[in-house]
């Protein structure tokens, strides 16, 4: 099956193509990385451009796979609503993979790991692993506090060098490794469409974890316990 794999989650992204075969056998032909803040501008044109330099068109993609987050929300958004139409319109499956995941199965050498990503504002991304294969545990935005408190028996996985010093600096296991791009996506996204562990495109949808801050400022206010008190 020929893949095509996005990530737009962050600053800087990357389209994957790879051809999949029987069990895990996923060889990625090519990664072309995207520059932020362009996403829209260049996804498109990128993905076709990629497909021709290897004598495909865009009726030989048997599957896609792309990053859900958590991450950029402009960014996010721009991937998922370019694979959601191509998806509609050849009528093929989608994967969708939380970076987390991807971050886990890069560094999991541990019965319980704690992948994690710098969310900034103070808090941290953190997802849950058990085992070899990857037990999702739930996905959480922790503060710092929480995340160490959270994180005490795991091994903390993660490429950000924040997080990696404040595991540490509180006395746990740690391993370091790249963020993922679009050719892990590829391979973790290869099994999940071999389980069937596939959505639709009307079901594909971010993975933010945190809200958005439009959301977040429109959320009306909670009166205070003066507000409240009878006149």
């Amino acid at each position: 099956m020929l893949l095509l794999a996005v990530d737009t989650s962050g600053r800087n992204g990357s389209i994957a193509l790879a051809e999949c075969g029987p069990g895990d056998a996923c060889n990625v032909l090519e990664v072309v990385p995207l520059e932020g803040g362009t996403f829209s501008a260049q996804l498109v044109p990128q993905v076709a451009a990629l497909l021709a330099r290897h004598g495909f068109d865009k009726k030989a993609i048997g599957g896609f796979a792309v990053a859900s987050g958590p991450g950029s929300f402009t960014g996010l958004r721009v991937g998922l609503a370019a694979i959601k139409a191509l998806a509609e319109i050849f009528g093929k499956p989608i994967a969708q993979v939380s970076l987390l995941e991807a971050i886990a199965a890069n560094g999991s050498l541990a019965e319980r790991t704690l992948a994690a990503l710098d969310a900034g504002r103070g808090e941290i991304y953190a997802g849950e692993y058990e085992g070899a294969a990857l037990t999702p545990r739930g996905e959480r935005l922790l503060t710092v506090a929480e995340f160490l408190a959270s994180a005490e028996g795991s091994t903390v996985v993660s490429p950000d060098e924040s997080v990696l010093n404040a595991a540490q600096a509180a006395g746990l296991q740690t391993r370091e490794v790249e963020r993922p791009r679009s050719d892990a996506v590829a391979r973790l996204g290869w099994k999940k469409i071999q389980a069937g562990t596939i959505v639709s495109p009307e079901a594909l949808e971010a993975n933010y974890i945190r809200r958005s801050d439009a959301e977040i400022f429109s959320a009306p206010a909670r009166p205070s316990p003066a507000d409240k008190a009878p006149a």
